[in-house]
């Protein structure tokens, strides 16, 4: 539910309809915020929070749509990606910071905004619309008024994690604030108003309790330096993902994972109905399931090149079972994954490399000799940084099938590139394929020649898309060598495609017809990626050199490079 646009967005029968409305105004500080403190309840998820203006949707505030000014349903739902029904989601935003903040967003009679006096009479009605006494057409009709929505620009759409106790799909609303007006708080939803710039109200020393939603807001807020700066970024952006987080346990405590965050797809594969009992976190040694066939055990070699560790797959059913990439030759995982084989009283049929560098490969001899498994792999075109302990007792040719059971098959797909022996491993019942590193979760591979090959490395990337869009091998999932399960696989292979161009891109533009070395070329085909990796980074930079000269795009010399 993050994403794609959506005419057809229906509100789970779990969460509650809601608004809110984020109101600016300018200081001498800069850019200031409306944020109102809420009262504390016990039993409340939101006791005491820092939050917006807003509220749940009354069924009345439909009604209220003829005395609206400055947006008509038809519009505001289309830009809500609602069928109908969008309209109503201001009106609630107007209301509802009348009835908080008391300030009121409305025309008078005369068509002009509605004067300060005038909102502090109208103070009694909060109270009314807040007991459900009275609408929003009643406020309108009886005090001749007309809410005026034109100001509103649409700002974000958030839904409430699935398990919650109470779920809340809200749209989000911002606005300039009403000028004149003093916003009160009515000493019940709100206990304090604060006008706050998004930094001070993010700075540790204010000490806000903030929900996720609002912390993200806030950050994106402090880019702006004035109302008008972010109201007109406001009204250009595209369509509006409705953005769900998901609960999940991070060092035995409770957290809450945003979209962008790398577990997020793995905990809504394993936790779509929010029991919030999956990790956020990748613990060495840990057995995860990812499926009844599939366990993931992480090895304890964290590192620059190898983020949180390196994973081995134990991928079986019915006793027989096989281990993906056993990682570094260290005790105390190969203990882990033979406990794992002990575990589900399953024998081991073979011991798979996705390829042989040190951080995926060596495990394989020892495993072996303790399990008397045989070991398959591809053996490299080059020795450079290569597991010099592998020996494989079988080579698997691109395509061949592994039958462990009736229902559960397991494919090898060459995809040379990052190394000239990749094999990625295809689970052909779950559509998910082992990607070794071929594909890594979050950071892009290192092409390092001369085993590593650029122009070998794109190709296997539109091979696996191609083969998807074929039917051949439909790709639901990957499982890389490092990190957590990946969504999407289509766009991520296009996405690592398009990210290589555009890097060969800037390598193709610094050259020049001068001859250069690679260090003087890195700061301008890198300028985006810390010095730190620049030694890194000058592996990928060689490989993309290599692959452009035999293009007949770039020159090499004993000196260094050149434009063709």
């Amino acid at each position: 539910m993050n994403g794609a646009r959506s005419m057809n967005h229906a509100t789970p029968g779990d969460a509650r309809r809601a608004a809110s409305l984020i109101l600016l105004r300018d200081s001498e500080q800069g850019l200031e915020v409306l944020m109102l403190r809420r009262a504390e309840r016990e039993g409340d998820m939101r006791s005491g929070v820092a939050v917006f203006p807003g509220g749940v949707l009354d069924p009345r505030d439909h009604e209220a749509q003829s005395l609206v000014h400055g947006a008509d349903d038809t519009t505001l739902s289309a830009r809500l990606s609602l069928p109908s029904g969008g309209l109503d989601y201001a009106i609630a935003a107007v209301r509802e910071t009348f009835e908080e903040a008391g300030l009121l967003i409305a025309l008078d009679a005369a068509g002009q905004p509605v004067a300060p006096s005038l909102v502090e009479q109208l103070a009694p009605w909060r109270d009314r619309l807040q007991s459900n006494e009275a609408s929003a057409v009643m406020l309108c009709r009886d005090t001749g008024l007309t809410l005026d929505v034109s100001g509103l620009v649409y700002y974000s759409h958030w839904l409430t994690p699935p398990g919650s106790p109470k779920r809340f799909d809200t749209r989000f609303f911002i606005a300039a604030a009403p000028v004149g007006q003093l916003a009160t708080p009515d000493f019940g939803e709100a206990v304090e108003l604060m006008w706050l710039t998004p930094a001070e109200a993010l700075s540790r020393e204010r000490g806000l309790k903030l929900l996720p939603v609002t912390q993200v807001t806030l950050k994106e807020l402090s880019a702006f330096a004035d109302t008008a700066t972010a109201l007109a970024a406001s009204r250009a952006r595209g369509a509006v993902p409705c953005v769900m987080p998901r609960r999940a346990q991070r060092g035995g405590r409770p957290v809450v994972v945003l979209p962008h965050e790398l577990p997020y797809a793995e905990i809504g594969r394993l936790d779509p109905t929010g029991r919030a009992d999956v990790a956020a976190e990748l613990v060495p040694g840990r057995v995860v399931w990812l499926s009844e066939r599939v366990a993931r055990i992480t090895a304890p070699n964290p590192g620059p090149m190898t983020g949180p560790g390196t994973n081995s797959y134990l991928v079986g059913v019915a006793g027989r079972w096989v281990i993906i990439d056993p990682g570094p030759a260290i005790d105390g995982h190969l203990q882990v994954l033979q406990a794992a084989i002990e575990g589900v009283s399953g024998q081991l049929v073979a011991i798979l490399a996705t390829h042989t560098h040190r951080d995926h490969s060596p495990g394989c001899a020892p495993l072996a000799a303790a399990t008397g498994a045989p070991v398959w792999g591809r053996l490299a075109s080059h020795p450079m940084w290569q597991d010099d302990s592998f020996h494989p007792d079988h080579e698997p040719a691109d395509g061949e099938r592994l039958v462990l059971a009736e229902g559960l098959t397991l494919h090898a797909v060459h995809t040379p590139g990052h190394a000239s022996n990749h094999v990625c491993w295809w689970l052909e019942e779950e559509s998910l394929l082992f990607t070794g590193d071929h594909v890594m979760q979050g950071s892009t591979v290192v092409i390092n020649p001369p085993d590593g090959d650029m122009a070998a490395y794109l190709q296997s990337l539109r091979a696996l898309r191609q083969a998807h869009e074929a039917g051949q091998r439909p790709l639901h999932w990957l499982a890389p060598g490092h990190g957590y399960l990946v969504a999407d696989p289509p766009a991520v292979l296009s996405g690592l495609v398009a990210h290589r161009l555009r890097r060969e891109a800037k390598v193709q533009a610094a050259l020049t017809a001068a001859v250069q070395s690679i260090e003087s070329l890195l700061p301008r085909a890198y300028d985006d990626v810390p010095v730190a990796l620049h030694g890194v980074a000058a592996r990928s930079l060689l490989a993309h050199l290599l692959k452009l000269r035999d293009e007949g795009l770039a020159r090499e010399q004993s000196e260094g490079w050149s434009a063709a």
